[in-house]
């Protein structure tokens, strides 16, 4: 097995929730490893043992690591995160099931700062749940921006053909507080990081990007509202003045409704269910969160722990599937393109 394979560390999410399932069903299918070398962060028993699966179901076996250092291609590997036993209830979080959570993610992103992965995908966490004295933070992408330095950093949904890409200006804020946060600061820097990911991270030459409008109808010049022709419109005019392809804003219902989006490489929403509640809409059993700005790789599925589900095998795991895929693909153009800038399209 060709050692150049990307490494992925899996982090477990919360264990009371389907993570365990789902990572348990993507790593059943064998011709994952001819795509990568798949690293979990806990203990097998813990992660496979105490829930229940399909009967006559064919169980894994995993190389069981102290060291990611002596993680072996062409096997399913397990890098051990804790020592204690601990029972488990599906579907009902605890202290222990969230420290679980952080102690897999603060494995996984250990051994990805030490060079020892290529890429890291998260199972779903509980953020109340998760979080500690020593771990305040919203979620995996506030986390992970604080830990590896990231000034900034973007919200990137992508379907599994890639045939849609959503991003957000704004994450996990209250409503409330979106247009005070909106400035003309925050919104070229959200533009740059997009226009980078897709042309580093997706391998797209000149992409072509599209804003959404903040109000109604964005703004209906300046009736419903004045963010569009004193923020948005202005940021737009002069990056299309420097040359990039990017183009709006636009009102966000007719936007989605009538297929715009397919016209663009991708969209920027302006908030966070803006563009999220289109994206799970046309993509949620297939679609990626994936981090833009980071400096490593990281994605997850786009969905929570479903805890009202948990341990009675009916997670689909479609995008815990197509999140390891694409950081597959996100690592292998970052390797081309530091090997041939010219490589992208």
């Amino acid at each position: 097995m060709p050692k150049h394979l990307p490494r992925l560390g899996f982090s477990v999410g919360d264990l009371a929730g389907i993570g365990p399932e789902i990572i348990y069903k993507t790593l059943r299918d064998e011709r994952l490893l001819q795509q990568c070398t798949p690293v979990v962060y806990g203990t097998a028993t813990a992660l496979f043992d105490d829930f229940p699966v399909e009967k006559n179901a064919e169980p894994l076996t995993f190389r069981q690591l102290r060291d990611a250092a002596d993680i072996a291609p062409g096997r399913l590997n397990a890098v051990t995160c804790w020592d204690e036993d601990f029972h488990l209830t599906p579907g009902q979080p605890s202290p222990a099931s969230g420290q679980a959570a952080r102690e897999s993610l603060l494995c996984a992103a250990r051994d990805l700062k030490a060079g020892l992965l290529d890429a890291i995908v998260t199972a779903p966490i509980s953020k109340e749940n998760t979080q500690a004295d020593d771990f305040r933070f919203p979620g995996h992408t506030e986390f992970l921006a604080s830990y590896f330095g990231a000034a900034d950093n973007l919200m990137f949904l992508v379907d599994e053909d890639q045939q849609l890409r959503v991003a957000t200006a704004t994450g996990h804020i209250a409503l409330k507080d979106v247009s005070t946060r909106l400035t003309s600061d925050l919104l070229r820097t959200k533009i740059r990081l997009l226009l980078k990911s897709l042309q580093h991270d997706f391998g797209i030459l000149k992409p072509k990007i599209a804003v959404l409008g903040l109000n109604p109808h964005a703004g209906e010049n300046g009736l419903l509202g004045r963010e569009e022709g004193d923020v948005v419109s202005p940021v737009i005019r002069q990056f299309e003045h420097d040359g990039h392809l990017v183009f709006g804003p636009y009102p966000a219902d007719g936007y989605f409704g009538t297929g715009q989006f397919r016209q663009f490489d991708a969209t920027l929403s302006l908030y966070h269910d803006q563009g999220l509640i289109p994206f799970k809409l046309m993509a949620f059993e297939r679609g990626v969160n994936f981090t833009a700005g980071l400096s490593v790789v990281r994605t997850s599925p786009d969905h929570g722990t479903a805890y009202g589900i948990a341990g009675k095998f009916q997670a689909d795991a479609s995008s815990f599937r197509a999140a390891v895929y694409l950081a597959c693909d996100v690592v292998r153009a970052r390797r081309l393109g530091a090997a041939d800038p010219r490589s992208v399209r």
